[in-house]
């Protein structure tokens, strides 16, 4: 089974003193990883209950109480639902679905280090994340042979400060927010003396599905980079934002940041005009812009979720006709070995 174990976090901490965690992260801890316990909570019928046993097998569930709050009970179609629910499909070959569809593991310097597109790198700054998504392209990805310390954050940091070419840093992971502000303080803070670079960049879920993420101690280190900030969000549909994600961005922005999304598009979820329109106007009622809607990465397990090529068009071409211009994310798919993102 893939696994995501909080635990690996604490390796470089564990000569700290132990003091009450801070409240996300007893969120953290306390998300549901038992399918059964997922069904029964939103009284799934048992037939779920096989599928979602054998796909957990092959990636564990992970969903916090924060997130399962937003989905209907008793529909197992609901749309947040879909996204964190394992099925049984999971399980079936897929021919073109493959453990590392993005060949990461051909631009990976150093442990921890993806250095794909120019101008910047990514570093894996956690290995967890606070909610498994079942299209993740990662969820092959090799956490164990990536986790993070110090040392090798500084091998990382020699990597940048000897490439001048390098101006923006993009934290990453698993969800780089899963990592304590103490660890994310200390890198940051080395990342702010390495004077080619300009921009901060997080990847980042946690906001969106434990929104208390975004306390004093996180805005504390945000807010005193000189870099400028830039916070991607990865939310795929309008139920996932409620009253609290909302305050949580405007928290983010309090600290300097620029908000964007990216969405995947997945069948099921997300696939009509409504479902996506309905996602850009919220996303800017929390002051978030849409950035980039990616069709399906094809990794193994995920192929229920594909979406064609040409219904893709269609309906970006439909959001088209509804919404302004800066409302209309981009249809991208990343391909292997090009130096951006490619439009569709």
């Amino acid at each position: 089974m893939i696994t995501r174990s909080p635990a690996l976090l604490q390796r470089h901490d564990e000569a700290e003193p132990l003091a009450p965690p801070p409240a996300w992260q007893a969120q953290l801890a306390g998300a549901i990883r038992d399918p059964a316990e997922l069904c029964r909570r939103l009284g799934l019928d048992a037939a779920w209950r096989p599928g979602a046993e054998a796909g957990h097998a092959l990636f564990e569930v992970r969903v916090p109480e924060a997130f399962l709050s937003r989905m209907r009970p008793g529909d197992p179609h609901d749309p947040l639902l879909r996204q964190v629910l394992p099925l049984g499909e999971e399980t079936a070959p897929a021919p073109g679905f493959v453990a590392d569809p993005l060949e990461e593991a051909a631009h990976t310097p150093a442990r921890g280090l993806i250095h794909k597109y120019a101008g910047r790198v990514l570093l894996i700054a956690s290995p967890a994340c606070a909610v498994n998504c079942r299209y993740c392209f990662r969820r092959h990805f090799p956490y164990g042979e990536n986790a993070p310390s110090r040392a090798q954050w500084e091998t990382s940091l020699d990597h940048l400060r000897h490439d001048p070419t390098i101006i923006e840093a993009i934290l990453s992971g698993g969800d780089p927010l899963a990592a304590s502000d103490r660890q994310l303080a200390w890198l940051v803070e080395r990342l702010d003396a390495i004077p080619h670079l300009r921009r901060l960049r997080i990847h980042t879920r946690l906001p969106v599905v434990i929104p208390d993420r975004v306390d004093a101690a996180l805005l504390d280190w945000l807010g005193k980079t000189r870099m400028q900030k830039v916070i991607v969000l990865h939310i795929n549909h309008a139920q996932e934002i409620d009253d609290a994600v909302i305050d949580a961005c405007a928290r983010l922005k309090t600290a300097g940041a620029t908000l964007l999304n990216q969405s995947v598009l997945l069948r099921g979820v997300n696939d009509s005009v409504d479902a996506l329109a309905e996602l850009s106007e919220r996303l800017f009622e929390a002051g978030v812009l849409p950035y980039y809607l990616h069709v399906l990465d094809p990794v193994a397990g995920a192929a229920h979720f594909d979406v064609p090529d040409d219904q893709a068009r269609e309906l970006v071409a439909g959001l088209r006709e509804v919404l302004p211009g800066f409302l209309v994310p981009r249809l991208v798919r990343e391909i292997p070995g090009e130096g951006s993102k490619t439009p569709l």
